[in-house]
């Protein structure tokens, strides 16, 4: 979607002006993974209109293969207006205007599968499923286990506006535990599912390879096989199955909220992709979400890799001391860039 992020904060009645921007769950996480230097693929249907243009050439310029987006001659492109506010408060807003826009008509006869099934990694969110009953078709089909799937990466992202009427929310629940890689957080699986506590969503979902539970300042928790990411071979012969691996958040001066929990999920799939374990993925998503959470749109570039390595690997006390405002990218990528000139000269 197209996003319009206001000017001044307020009540959207009394904004005076909002600045154009791009949105959306799966699109934000391509870009970041582009920006990161990974190859990245979008695939979804906007307007031919201005909009869809804005949009298609702006996730472009991420670096975001394009190409297999569809362009819909009859549908428009989705837009969206929020408040400058935390989403987490009584006083954001969002107002969403995409019924019948062209990315609810993606299904299994409207999209490119080929395309779709042709990477590493097909991350999906559960905002699409939301959409409408082709796109929820088109989810289910993706997930369906067959020979050759890929990864199939899925972020409940329950947005309750999205589901009104009779439409149970309990479908998402149906889609997580199809796929290998979940992210969901604890708070959202308490509103949707009515479920309480990090056990219980496991015993929910215990299928996935890797289940990551978000629980905001508390951190983030993952279930995961013993083999993902873990050398150790005396803890193999233990009969053990699975591990729960838990990485404190960082003590963040946030600016706004929203795209944080793209960016978690895009940092984690990064470190998936180079085969890091388990605690430095999710490190990484923690870093990759501070990213975001220090700028003011949906979307931020996340931290150069050397850096990211680097704060990945610090000690638990230097991690839980770690205090990140707004430009500690680039401003920490600096100095470290000043002291390699330093030893080097």
């Amino acid at each position: 979607m197209v996003t319009f992020l206001p000017t001044t904060p307020g009540r959207l009645a009394d904004v005076p002006a909002f600045e154009r921007a791009i949105g959306g769950a799966e699109s934000n996480v391509a870009c970041m993974l582009a920006a990161a230097g990974h190859r990245a693929r979008w695939l979804s249907r906007v307007g031919a209109d201005s909009f869809g243009d804005h949009l298609v050439q702006a996730i472009t310029g991420y670096g975001v293969d394009t190409r297999a987006v569809r362009r819909d001659p009859t549908r428009p492109t989705g837009i969206y207006f929020r408040t400058a506010g935390d989403r987490v408060t009584d006083a954001h807003e969002v107002a969403y205007y995409r019924a019948g826009s062209a990315a609810s008509a993606m299904s299994v006869t409207t999209m490119d599968l080929a395309a779709i099934g042709s990477g590493r990694i097909l991350h999906l969110s559960g905002i699409t499923a939301a959409l409408s009953e082709d796109c929820l078709g088109l989810l289910g089909d993706l997930t369906t286990p067959r020979p050759g799937r890929p990864l199939v990466s899925f972020d409940v992202n329950h947005r309750a506006g999205l589901w009104t009427g009779d439409r149970d929310p309990r479908i998402l629940l149906d889609l997580a535990r199809r796929a290998d890689i979940v992210f969901v957080g604890d708070d959202e699986a308490r509103d949707a599912w009515g479920l309480h506590g990090i056990r219980a969503l496991r015993e929910a979902i215990p299928e996935p390879d890797i289940l990551v539970v978000k629980q905001g300042r508390g951190g983030a928790m993952a279930f995961h096989d013993v083999f993902q990411g873990v050398d150790d071979p005396l803890l193999h012969r233990t009969g053990i199955t699975e591990l729960r691996t838990r990485v404190p958040s960082l003590n963040v001066d946030v600016i706004a909220a929203a795209g944080a929990g793209d960016a978690f999920a895009a940092g984690f799939l990064s470190a998936t992709l180079r085969g890091l374990p388990v605690r430095t993925r999710i490190r990484y998503g923690h870093l990759w979400a501070a990213a975001a959470l220090t700028a003011p749109g949906d979307l931020a570039a996340p931290p150069g890799r050397a850096l990211a390595d680097r704060l990945a690997g610090l000690d638990d006390t230097a991690w839980g001391t770690l205090h990140l405002g707004p430009g500690w990218t680039n401003a920490m990528a600096a100095d470290e860039q000043a002291d390699e000139e330093v030893r080097t000269r």
